[in-house]
Formats: structure tokens, C-alpha cells, sequence
């Protein structure tokens, strides 16, 4: 298992030397992608490398995790047509030790981030590069674009996109290009991630935020450009959309322990209104318990139920601006997966921050 360098929480420290024209016009790029069960996905994201309009040299690196749904015969019979296509074994089917052992079987000094999930542009890697040599970042990223080919699958691109669903963060909706706190994916410069020890394998969500954190703690600077914009496909069902959300969640909790100064405001927002909403039901319920047993007291508590009404109202109105957006069906849909994505992320975010992140991941795999 890969150990990382944790790198200093208090300050940079200086990082490597090589200036941005040291790689070269067209420097060689790697592409990373670990896969697991993603047989629907996973060959249109593969096509989407092979025609980038990128000049340099490349291979695509594809770590394979124990696949029960056709993924391996899909991915090998990929790479048995086109050379360029390298399918190694990924024993522990985590996105941390697949983005890692790709990386340790990758040639080039450009190492590119890719998931299955996700559809790059044409001229993504060219663009990236350009930014890179340009200003000498040892990450360039930019955009998830989700989109859904069915309504569920919009309502949940929506959430995404929008503040109600995920924050609204840059590189969900878009900002100014610059210095970033992460960054979707990530384009690398090869020294930088020896520099820092890979990715986390111990994180098995998150790992991207943790590695970013580590290049900028160690003097690195983590580029955003919105000109970079990925398509991103959303989980297709309500199991695994709640599943998804739920061991972000976890692992981000776990991380906000780790490093509590380092994490923003807004990661805390879900957790604290899934406790709201929680105890203003609970104080309601037991209002609506002690009144009718003829308690006085109960009058005071139900009033906890102005809180889950208010955070009802909120989902009603954030679903009828995705109905105006993408049709009646859709936003109907919305009000489900609002609260599902809320709820998940924050119940996993509570258990996370607790330090049960190891128990529940010992018995879920994920």
C-alpha cells in the first residue's frame, strides 16, 4: 500500500524545481482511470481519450477491480485492439489504489485523472497542458458537468449543479480561472505526485481533496480553469445514488476530523441540517405525545415541527425550479433525490466525523 506523504498543515514548503518548460511543447500524458462494474460507462469513457486532439504521445491506463458485471471482458477485449489501452489488476477494487497502481505502471511526466463515470471534451488535455505550462501548476482541473439521459438521472445533475444540491462550488457551476482549493479529476505533473506519495490509500473517498490539500501544503499551486468542463453521467437509480452519497458523506466527515481547520463552512451544512431536521421532528412528535396526555410543556415542543416544515418548503421550491428547468417529471423526481442526497451525505458525515468510518466500511466495502 501506497503511504503518503501527509505534508505540514502550517505552511509551504519549497517544491520542486523544474520550471513549466522544462516538460517540453508536447510532453507525453498518462491517463489513469481505476474501474469497477461499470460496464454501461466505462467504453464510451475510454473512447472519449482516444480521440482527444492532443499531440503528444499517451497510454491509457485502466486498473481493473474485481468486476462481476462484464467490465473485464469489456476492457480487455478494448485493449486487445488497441495497444495503447493497458488493463492492470486492481486486487482491492478502491478508487485510491487504482488511481495509484495506474499511476506506478504509467510512462509519461503529464499523469491525467480519469473517471468511467465521465465524458472528456476533445480538447481537454490540450487545454489542461496549456494552463499547465502556462502557469506552472502542479494541477489543472476544471468543471463537472453532470447530465442525465433519463429524468431521474437529470434531477439528480440538477442537485448537483445547483447551491440546494451541492453547495454550488466552482467546480460544480463554475468561477474565475485561478488557485483552487481542489479542483474535478486533475491533470498532474508526475513529479508532483511522487513528491507528495500518490493518493491516500487509506481515504476511500475524498482522496482527491486530501491529495490537493498535500500539494498545496507543500508549496504546489492547484489550478481551476472553467474551461475545462467534463460530462459527468449520475447514478442511474435511488439505491445507488443513496449508497454514493452516504460514503462521500462518511469520508468526508472522516476528513473533516483529520484536518477540522482545512475543511470550509459549507461541508458542514448538510450534517447540521440533517440534526435539525432530526430533533425538530423528534421534539414534535413527543409535543404531540405530552399534549394529548395533557402535559403543558408539550404546547412548547410542537414547535419543532416548524423546522422540518421549513426544510419541506425548501425542497418544494427548489423542485418546482427544477421542473421550470427540466419538465414536470423531473422535478417531481427532485423531491426525492434532494432530500436523499442531503440526508445520506449527512447521516454518513455524522457517522464519519464519529470515527466509525473503518466499522462501516469493514462491513459495506466501500
Amino acid at each position: 500500500m501506497t503511504q503518503p506523504n501527509t505534508g505540514p498543515d502550517d505552511g509551504p514548503t519549497p517544491g520542486p524545481s523544474a520550471e513549466p518548460s522544462e516538460l517540453g511543447g508536447r510532453p507525453g500524458v498518462s491517463y489513469v482511470m481505476p474501474v469497477l462494474n461499470e460496464v454501461v460507462h466505462v467504453e464510451a469513457a475510454i473512447a472519449s481519450l482516444l480521440d482527444q486532439d492532443y499531440e503528444g504521445p499517451f497510454d491509457v491506463i485502466v486498473a481493473l477491480g474485481p468486476s462481476i458485471d462484464g467490465t473485464t471482458e469489456l476492457v480487455e477485449r478494448l485493449s486487445e485492439v488497441d495497444p495503447r489501452i493497458r488493463v492492470i489488476e486492481n486486487p482491492t477494487g478502491s478508487t485510491p489504489s487504482g488511481l495509484n497502481v495506474a499511476i506506478q505502471a504509467s510512462q509519461y511526466p503529464i499523469v491525467v485523472r480519469v473517471d468511467a463515470h465521465s465524458l472528456l471534451p476533445r480538447d481537454y488535455t490540450r487545454i489542461a497542458v496549456e494552463a499547465m505550462l502556462r502557469t506552472g501548476a502542479a494541477n489543472v482541473g476544471g468543471i463537472m458537468k453532470a447530465e442525465g439521459t433519463t429524468p431521474f438521472e437529470t434531477a439528480v445533475a440538477i442537485a448537483y449543479g445547483s447551491k440546494a444540491g451541492l453547495g454550488g462550488g466552482a467546480h460544480h457551476v463554475g468561477g474565475e480561472e485561478g488557485p483552487a482549493e481542489t479542483v474535478y479529476l486533475g491533470v498532474f505533473r508526475r513529479e508532483w505526485l511522487t513528491r507528495v506519495g500518490l493518493f491516500n490509500e487509506d481515504i476511500r473517498r475524498g482522496q482527491d481533496w486530501e491529495l490537493n490539500r498535500r500539494l498545496r501544503a507543500s508549496g504546489g499551486v492547484v489550478w481551476f480553469t472553467p474551461r475545462l468542463v467534463v460530462t459527468y453521467r449520475p447514478r442511474p437509480s435511488l439505491e445507488r445514488l443513496v449508497r454514493q452519497f452516504f460514503s462521500t458523506g462518511l469520508w468526508r466527515g472522516e476528513l473533516a476530523r483529520r484536518f477540522f481547520s482545512a475543511n470550509a463552512l459549507k461541508y458542514f451544512v448538510p450534517p447540521i441540517t440533517v440534526a435539525v431536521v432530526v430533533l425538530g421532528l423528534v421534539a414534535g412528535i413527543v409535543g404531540v405525545i405530552t399534549t394529548a396526555v395533557g402535559g403543558a410543556a408539550g404546547t412548547w415542543l410542537l414547535l419543532g415541527f416548524v423546522v422540518p416544515a421549513v426544510y419541506t418548503l425548501f425542497v418544494i421550491v427548489a423542485a418546482l425550479g427544477a421542473a421550470r428547468q427540466a419538465g414536470g417529471r423531473t422535478g417531481a423526481l427532485f423531491l426525492v433525490v434532494l432530500p436523499c442526497i442531503h440526508f445520506s451525505w449527512g447521516l454518513g458525515f455524522i457517522l464519519g466525523f464519529l470515527t466509525l468510518t473503518k466499522n462501516i466500511t469493514a462491513h459495506t466495502g466501500r
